[in-house]
């Protein structure tokens, strides 16, 4: 089973940019608080280019998230997720990359 992913867990952009999750709700915690499909997502440090012109990665639009396990009525996130990282005028630039993740806790 994928372990959840939580406000610890090393999220990225394909182009090396930081994913940080801000969690809507803090009742629950696996060594952090967990992070669900609705929470927000934010990316910095994406260096990505399209020609000359700077078009990082800003937001992720997770498309994928567990089908069993909820907190306070969303659907949390796993190291099995699909988030979609979208540039400011919301064009898709690839998935999130999981790179760690707490190991004690997992879901469907």
């Amino acid at each position: 089973m994928p372990s959840l992913l939580t406000t610890a867990s090393t999220l990225m952009c394909p182009h090396g940019g930081t994913v940080t999750a801000s969690p809507g709700a803090t009742k629950v915690k696996a060594d952090a608080m967990l992070v669900r499909k609705g929470d927000t997502f934010s990316i910095a440090g994406c260096p990505f280019m399209i020609g000359s012109v700077a078009h990082p990665c800003t937001t992720v639009n997770w498309v994928v998230a567990s089908t069993r396990v909820k907190h306070d009525g969303d659907f949390v996130l796993t190291s099995a997720s699909t988030g979609l990282c979208l540039a400011a005028d919301q064009a898709p630039q690839g998935t999130v990359i999981v790179a760690s993740t707490q190991p004690r806790v997992s879901g469907q």
